[in-house]
């Protein structure tokens, strides 16, 4: 009886609240809340705020494709898309990341500034491009007419953009580089490395020829070593993936067809009347070339034209990847005229659209029916594995695949791909593992530990060993022989070296050389793969006299430059670290 009358007392706050309620859902449906909410971002991506449309994104895209259509003239392939669509985001997020900064630290461009750019002494390289005449002068008055008529309003504006976001691109990096300065003694020390020379006698003791059962390597050393060098093992976010191919390289069948096509053209090419027009209405793989080549160079998979008549074809030939057809035109008793007709052995329509299917039904299986391992055991196909590091596009065992690197950032483990064409083959892949980014733990990197130990104990074994045969030889010749090698002889070593011609990758021997005299025989100088005796014979040192203003200018112009992109590319890291980047391309683009 309690409970009735409690129930009953509250029936008046429960109609209260369920009004209340059904009243805000009418609002909310009014002003279209949940296909908001459901709709997900309405921006491609967001750089601090700042927001990337798809619409910008697709407009870039295709000024690439257009680009790469016009200048190769083919049509982009789904690898190389993918390049250019990950290329564009990179741009347009860097784009926004560097006019974020250029107006935090108030760089402008003025209209006094833009009108020097265009009418001053030194137009601005854009002006030169678009308005220089044939004999290399401006046409101001073109330029006076394209920003004063209408006709000519958005290339105006256009023009307007560029010269000022240029501008404050280079007042940006002005800025940043004002601090970076290449000293008087640098440029000195680099036209010195860059002009002296020695002539060296050397023996070379390799670390490889300490025997790998005399190396021997406590868990100890291991540990020091790993702790030692721990930076060496941080990796960038990693994924461990399985994949299928379905080939799309052409079949014995495609072959056979290719070479059937080419045979069908033999007896209209043997009475073409002109073989050029002839290869080009045909499609030839050949270009058309027509002149004497002695009977004796003929290459070889040429020789059959020897045996027909002027004006007949040969049977089709197969090599190269093509089937080929050869056409007698002259010949004399030394010499030979022909032309050559190909074909491309490649898969035809039929077998790449066979290799799609196969590869769309595995897909659709593989996510829909079974799962990725039994589809593969009922399919007949061979699972492969791979491995593969965040922004790093080469995936072991496929190559660089920016498709399926896309895939392996966004994907969940346990996901498996849609279909991706690469250039041979259609490959589905499923994620198996993401490891976040991190030190790789000593057990992951035995193998590499140990190595790297083994490495210098052979040095430092290597280096004692040599030690102890300069202690009783210090003649080079006398070295040599002692350990039953050869002096070896190394001409004109340039200071600025990193390689001894027949002594390989040394540096820091070469280093070395250039702070020795003439006639000194050095120690022990451990290089990277071996252990060197070099003997100075000659050094002609560069004078610092001859280094005159052009080439003092040329070289401190171009340390300048290497140090500004150095500093440029790690200054524009370090802003997209620090940035709040949201990217959206795996949810809108995917639609």
């Amino acid at each position: 009886m309690g409970l009735m009358e409690t129930l009953r007392n509250s029936t008046k706050y429960v109609v209260i609240i369920l009004i209340v309620a059904f009243g805000l859902i009418w609002v909310l449906a009014d002003v279209d809340f949940f296909g908001a909410v459901t709709a997900g971002p309405n921006a491609l991506g967001v750089v601090n705020g700042d927001k990337i449309s798809v619409e910008e994104y697709q407009n870039r895209i295709q000024y690439y494709t257009n680009s790469y259509t016009q200048q190769t003239g083919n049509s982009m392939t789904p690898e190389v898309s993918a390049f250019y669509e990950n290329q564009v985001w990179e741009e347009l997020v860097n784009q926004r990341l560097i006019q974020q900064k250029m107006d935090e630290l108030g760089i402008t461009v003025t209209d006094n500034e833009l009108l020097d750019m265009v009418y001053g002494d030194n137009p601005d390289p854009i002006i030169v491009q678009n308005f220089q005449r044939q004999d290399g002068t401006i046409d101001r008055a073109y330029i006076s007419q394209v920003l004063s008529d209408e006709r000519f309003s958005q290339d105006a504006i256009f023009l307007d953009i560029q010269l000022r976001q240029q501008r404050r691109q280079q007042k940006l990096t002005n800025y940043l580089t004002s601090g970076l300065q290449v000293t008087q003694k640098e440029v000195q020390d680099e036209f010195m490395k860059r002009n002296s020379f020695a002539e060296v006698d050397f023996v070379r003791f390799p670390y490889s020829e300490i025997p790998n059962d005399e190396i021997e390597v406590s868990d100890s050393e291991l540990r020091s070593y790993y702790n030692e060098n721990k930076d060496d093992f941080k990796q960038e976010e990693s994924y461990r993936a399985k994949y299928v191919t379905f080939s799309k390289l052409p079949t014995a069948s495609d072959s056979a067809e290719i070479k059937k096509e080419v045979e069908a053209l033999m007896d209209d090419f043997a009475v073409a009347q002109n073989d050029s027009v002839f290869l080009v209405q045909q499609l030839s793989a050949t270009p058309y070339n027509s002149v004497f080549v002695k009977k004796d160079e003929v290459r070889e998979d040429y020789v059959p034209v020897l045996d027909v008549n002027v004006g007949e074809v040969t049977e089709p030939i197969i090599s190269g990847g093509q089937v080929s057809i050869i056409k007698k035109v002259d010949e004399n008793r030394t010499e030979v005229k022909f032309v050559v007709f190909s074909r491309i052995i490649e898969a035809l329509p039929s077998t790449i659209r066979d290799a799609d299917e196969a590869a769309r039904d595995f897909q659709l299986f593989a996510t829909e029916e079974t799962d990725f391992e039994t589809e593969a055991e009922r399919a007949g196909l061979q699972i492969q594995e791979s491995f593969a590091t965040k922004g790093n596009p080469f995936i072991s065992g496929l190559g660089s695949s920016q498709q399926v690197s896309t895939f392996l950032e966004s994907a969940k483990v346990g996901e498996v791909s849609d279909v991706i064409e690469l250039s041979s083959n259609f490959v589905v892949v499923k994620l198996e593992t993401k490891t976040e980014e991190g030190f790789q733990s000593l057990d992951e990197v035995r193998p590499i530990v140990e190595t790297q130990v083994k490495i210098q104990k052979r040095k430092d074994a290597t280096l004692e060993k040599v030690n102890t045969l300069l202690s009783g030889n210090s003649e080079l010749e006398a070295l040599a022989a002692a350990d039953g090698k050869e002096v070896q002889n190394a001409s004109s070593v340039a200071a600025n070296a990193t390689v001894i011609s027949g002594g390989g990758r040394a540096p820091e021997v070469v280093g070395a050389i250039f702070e020795m005299s003439e006639g000194q025989t050095s120690n022990a100088l451990a290089g990277a793969s071996a252990v060197y005796v070099v003997r100075v014979n000659s050094k002609q040192m560069a004078d610092l006299a001859t280094l005159d203003a052009a080439t003092e200018n040329q070289i401190r112009q171009e340390l300048e430059q290497q140090l500004a992109n150095r500093y440029n590319s790690v200054w524009l890291a370090q802003l997209k670290e620090s940035a709040d980047i949201e990217d959206n391309r795996d949810r809108l683009l995917s639609r």
